[in-house]
């Protein structure tokens, strides 16, 4: 349970949007599966077994209180491959990391629950096409049509949360900044190095 319970957990988050609904539609899915684990034939990967059941299950909350999504048409930007970057350790790297981590969690929230379950899969708990296309009982077509539009739609949300925040990417102002200069100055035998301060409103060639 402890090595499968995060993937089951965010598939049928992917599904509901609830975290509490996702927490039942786990905790049921590993009750039926071993209610009936004489079922579990060995065709597929007991993950995938599993994962299937959780999904049902989830789907079928889903269609009770009517909540499956419409899927939006193709947003038409070429769809990139989504890199991730490490936060440092530092306190600052960490909040940013957290920040981070709320933007893409708001974005992916976003995105339909058709797009969001497979992006889900393919980059979240790394399954190729072809087992996503077996879990969802879709064609790997469809499979890589939905991810290149779920990437589309979740750059475009990301870029318009981020907003102006944008401009302030990669500061390099403040402390970092006078660092620099005291330490350029020390080289070039600059006594003023002392005066001089680096400010969000000051040119950085100063």
């Amino acid at each position: 349970m402890r090595r499968y319970n995060q993937r089951v957990y965010r598939l049928a988050r992917a599904v509901l949007r609830s975290d509490s609904e996702a927490e039942d539609v786990t905790q049921e899915a590993w009750v039926r599966a071993y209610a009936h684990l004489d079922q579990f034939a060995g065709r597929a990967a007991f993950s995938t077994w599993l994962s299937r059941i959780a999904l049902h299950e989830a789907w079928v909350r889903a269609r009770r209180g009517n909540r499956f999504e419409t899927i939006d048409p193709d947003p038409g930007v070429e769809g990139r491959e989504m890199k991730g970057a490490s936060a440092g350790r530092d306190p600052e790297g960490e909040a940013f990391g957290r920040e981070v981590r709320s933007l893409v969690e708001a974005a992916v929230e976003a995105l339909p629950e058709s797009y969001r379950t497979v992006f889900m899969l393919r980059h979240m708990e790394e399954f190729s096409t072809a087992e996503t296309a077996e879990l969802l009982e879709l064609s790997e077509e469809t499979v890589k049509t939905r991810l290149h539009r779920a990437r589309s739609a979740l750059r475009q949300e990301l870029l318009a949360e981020a907003g102006a925040g944008i401009k302030q990417a990669f500061p390099f102002l403040g402390n970092r900044c006078d660092r620099m200069v005291e330490s350029v100055l020390a080289r070039i035998g600059d006594g003023e190095s002392a005066n001089r301060r680096c400010d969000s409103d000051r040119s950085p060639t100063r």
